[in-house]
């Protein structure tokens, strides 16, 4: 319920003639206020991408798939430097039993080759003994 006010606040700010929905001149016009700046076609485009009824407007719910979608990306350029802190330096874009070692032991946990190796081994879907990025993400989420 606390989202959805938070998500309603939001829609009122952008909804300069009070009729529930966001056009594409009042989503430019606040971006405009708050110093952004987007041309009419590139609003246009996102508001046609994320318009669940077709009218050229954005609703509440709308709104809602939008800045879920962004907390999305969020979490995901996250979880990227996550990953590259764990990244080996040797074979970059996979985390080896030796780079979660020594990671490991950054943070304070001595762990050896072979837990690190067991660690991997619940992740590592392809079986090649390390983890991609995707296989991390993985790990992450659950």
């Amino acid at each position: 319920m606390r989202v959805n006010i938070e998500f309603e606040g939001v829609l009122k700010y952008f909804d300069e003639d009070g009729d529930g929905k966001i056009s594409p001149c009042e989503l430019r016009n606040k971006v405009g206020m708050m110093g952004g700046e987007l041309l009419l076609k590139d609003v246009e485009l996102l508001i046609d991408e994320f318009d669940s009824d077709g009218d050229g407007l954005l609703s509440l719910e709308d709104l809602v798939k939008i800045m879920e979608e962004s907390r999305e990306d969020e979490k995901l350029k996250d979880l990227a430097e996550v990953f590259e802190m764990y990244n080996d330096t040797q074979i970059l874009g996979f985390i080896t039993p030796k780079s979660l070692q020594i990671m490991l032991g950054r943070l304070g946990e001595s762990k050896s080759i072979d837990q690190c190796i067991d660690m991997i081994s619940h992740f590592d879907l392809n079986g090649d003994g390390v983890l991609s990025f995707h296989e991390f993400r993985v790990m992450m989420m659950r």
